[in-house]
C-alpha cells in the first residue's frame, strides 16, 4: 500500500513527465510551422526535474531532437540516473 508521501511522489512524476512530453510535442509543432521555439535549456530542465521519460517518449513519438547527439545520448543516461534516484527514494521510504 502506498503512503501519502509515495502518492505525492508518484503524482509529481506523472505530472512532470506529462509536462516533458507536451513540451517536446509543442516544440515539434512550432518547428514545423517555423514559430518561436521552446529553448533546449527548458527541455533539459523539465527532463532534469524528473520528466525525462516524458521527454524521451516525446522524442520517439514526435521524432523530435533525434538528430541532436546531446539528446540521443543524454536523455537515456538521464533516464538511468533518474531510475536509480527515484528507485532509491521509493526503496528507502518503503522501509
Amino acid at each position: 500500500m502506498l503512503n501519502t508521501l509515495d502518492l505525492i511522489l508518484v503524482l509529481y512524476l506523472v505530472l512532470i513527465n506529462g509536462y516533458g512530453y507536451v513540451m517536446m510535442a509543442v516544440d515539434k509543432q512550432r518547428a514545423i510551422h517555423r514559430n518561436w521555439r521552446i529553448s533546449e535549456r527548458h527541455l533539459w530542465l523539465s527532463a532534469g526535474l524528473g520528466g525525462v521519460l516524458g521527454v524521451f517518449i516525446g522524442m520517439k513519438v514526435c521524432h523530435h531532437k533525434t538528430r541532436h547527439l546531446s539528446f540521443r545520448i543524454g536523455v537515456p543516461l538521464l533516464i538511468l540516473f533518474h531510475l536509480l534516484l527515484w528507485g532509491g527514494l521509493f526503496f528507502e521510504i518503503g522501509k
